[in-house]
């Protein structure tokens, strides 16, 4: 467990002298330090931010009271009486989390640290439309929560859709390949449904906040988090907190042009796009015209009775070392780092993590993609630079989803309704 008192330097980089004009703010401001380093004092506290101990002491008495913060051990003393230490009561609640796929759809229940308590996923075509997918979406969340009943009920729901998404609105923006999805009201249609409040967000983002908090970016204040599945798209995080742009489109690197020339047509109409290269749809079409073609026996063998490949089929023939395979990942790697360095130059990362379904193939992928990053990038940019595989991709997206939620319940516009969230039995503090 991480200490306060084992650096207030990383306490102080969250709020350096920051100067709050409202209760709210301020209020929110103590609660994001406590959560984030999980045990911290009142007087490293007043010293991060630069109020006085009267008035931190006053604030958190009155987060104990709503019980979203709890006093625990005792603290290193300096000198005289040793301080009680603070942690974020990470129990007093829950939130649902909610993942759409292309080819997936996962729902979860989380406490507000993001843990799941408990998770549902089915194999589910997206491209089915919106109406389809959020009636089923409502029938797992009903047998969830009927089946979590002895969990603290929800406070919020966080959701990650596989296109762009407005993130002040709640709905998708023109995707490319969700035929039916353009503006379509989902925080409503959720809200309504569930009475409680809603966040949605695309899914790439949710999965940069989930590894930022639980996964390889923990203690990187600036990562890049690219997600190969279906398609491709990337999370940045800056200066440790998720960068979204002014319209919440930041990190679409899937319709980078690399070739303005090329004959492949992407979805979005344009062509020479990233996606058309290394996205899974992209190499499950490569992998048929290997298939076709007899390049690959190993995919012709799998592709016979008309058996339709996917990127899985390339990585495990991959695997089992068919040479055309193995060239099209590398390629497949190759075009990704050349979007990537491009990346890399402009937001200077520290961290770069793989995930997504595609990245399983990640030790062939991998070489590739690094050696282009590493080649073509600055030398500053580059000289600390680690690019990694996402050890719990298959997590990122509903703890994600879930802070998505946390985060925006526990912000200055939503903190003093604490006192109206938690009941006194849900804040009562287990002896």
């Amino acid at each position: 467990m991480k200490r306060a008192t084992d650096g207030q330097a990383t306490v102080r980089a969250l709020a350096p002298g920051l100067k709050r004009t409202t209760t709210a703010e301020t209020t929110a401001m103590l609660v994001e330090l406590v959560r984030t380093h999980e045990l911290v004092t009142v007087n490293d506290l007043c010293d991060a931010t630069g109020l006085g101990r009267t008035i931190v002491a006053q604030r958190i008495s009155d987060l104990v009271g709503t019980g979203l913060l709890a006093y625990g051990g005792k603290g290193r003393s300096t000198g005289g009486r040793s301080p009680r230490e603070l942690r974020f009561r990470h129990e007093a609640g829950t939130v649902i989390a909610v993942e759409v796929g292309v080819t997936s759809l996962t729902a979860g229940l989380t406490d507000l640290a993001g843990n799941p308590l408990a998770t549902r996923e089915i194999q589910w075509a997206a491209t089915a439309g919106p109406e389809s997918t959020f009636a089923e979406l409502e029938r797992m969340l009903d047998e969830l929560l009927s089946e979590s009943s002895g969990h603290a009920p929800p406070l919020g729901i966080g959701v990650g859709l596989p296109c762009p998404v407005e993130f002040a609105s709640g709905r998708p923006v023109s995707p490319p390949i969700l035929s039916g999805w353009d503006n379509y009201p989902v925080r409503e249609r959720l809200a309504e449904r569930f009475g409680v409040d809603v966040w949605v967000d695309n899914e790439v983002n949710t999965m940069a906040l989930g590894e930022l908090r639980s996964g390889l970016a923990r203690g990187h204040r600036d990562f890049v988090y690219v997600k190969i599945g279906t398609g491709i798209g990337a999370g940045l995080v800056s200066a440790g907190r998720l960068h979204r742009g002014a319209q919440g489109s930041a990190g679409d690197i899937a319709h980078l042009c690399l070739d303005p020339n090329s004959d492949r047509v992407c979805r979005c109409g344009k062509v020479g796009c990233l996606q058309t290269y290394s996205s899974g749809n992209a190499l499950a079409k490569e992998a048929a015209m290997l298939a076709r073609s007899g390049t690959s026996p190993e995919l012709a063998r799998r592709a016979a009775d008309g058996y339709q490949l996917t990127a899985i089929d390339v990585r495990d023939a991959a695997a089992a070392g068919d040479q055309a395979s193995l060239e099209l990942l590398s390629a497949a790697g190759q075009h990704l780092g050349e979007a990537l360095t491009t990346l890399v130059n402009l937001f200077n990362p520290s961290l770069i993590v793989i995930g997504g379904g595609v990245s399983l193939a990640g030790d062939l992928l991998l070489p590739s993609l690094r050696k282009v990053v590493y080649e073509r990038s600055l030398p500053l940019a580059t000289r600390d630079l680690q690019v990694v595989l996402s050890t719990h991709a298959d997590q990122a997206g509903i703890v994600g989803a879930a802070l998505t939620a946390i985060d925006e319940l526990l912000s200055s516009t939503y903190i003093d309704t604490w006192t109206h969230r938690i009941t006194p039995e849900m804040a009562k503090e287990e002896a």
